[in-house]
């Protein structure tokens, strides 16, 4: 029983190490989700616009805002926040 005690403590240290994210990173995710706030009011603004080509500009410029925050959740994701903030230093 101690051993399973042992083996289940260990996994959930190993999970909450996982979860401590670098003030870079924070500050990535914080930017993504800013953005991702941005690409939902540029779509209500589309949605009450008044003619379409407004409304096709609006829902692009949204699109294009939505696929930056996806690269930059993607490059948290992967480090590349984490690594260019070290080389920074």
């Amino acid at each position: 029983m101690k051993k399973l005690s042992f083996v289940v403590a260990a996994g959930l240290m190993s999970l909450a190490a996982c979860t401590n994210n670098t003030p870079a990173e924070n500050a990535a995710e914080n930017v993504a989700d800013s953005m991702e706030n941005t690409a939902d009011a540029l779509e209500d603004q589309a949605d009450n616009a008044t003619n379409e080509s407004t409304e096709a500009a609006l829902e692009n410029a949204a699109d294009n805002m939505s696929a930056a925050a996806d690269n930059v959740e993607d490059a948290v994701d992967n480090g590349a926040v984490a690594a260019n903030a070290a080389n920074a230093m």
